[in-house]
């Protein structure tokens, strides 16, 4: 029987939200990186919050960063609260999620992670 534990996001600092300080991909902020092996999964929620007065896109490398192949893009409207990103996905392997936006320093990442063992 498969077993959850709920997590912080791995490069949150006591839970807190993650600041994206990159513009480009060779800038990217790791998020978190994924249980090793390949018969558990972290599944991981994130939501961004942009702390601006413009919209600013938010580009995330999900377990690679080859552009259209693991890239998942939002546009974060400016300070409107909590805004979900990832509901949810799997990931495993010890694959990263990294992320970095059009504007550094003004999206925050937040989030949590289920950790399933099987």
């Amino acid at each position: 029987m498969a077993t959850f534990s709920k997590r912080k996001l791995e490069s949150s600092t006591d839970g807190k939200a993650i600041k994206v300080t990159g513009v480009n991909t060779g800038a990217a902020v790791t998020v978190h990186t994924a249980v090793s092996g390949t018969t558990n999964f972290d599944e991981i929620w994130i939501y961004a919050n942009n702390t601006s007065a413009s919209s600013v896109k938010l580009t995330l490398e999900w377990g690679t960063a080859t552009a259209a192949d693991g890239n998942i893009e939002v546009t974060v409207q400016p300070e409107a609260g909590l805004v979900t990103v990832i509901p949810g996905l799997l990931l495993q392997n010890s694959l990263t999620v990294k992320a970095f936006a059009g504007t550094a320093d003004v999206i925050l990442i937040t989030g949590f992670v289920n950790r399933i063992t099987a």
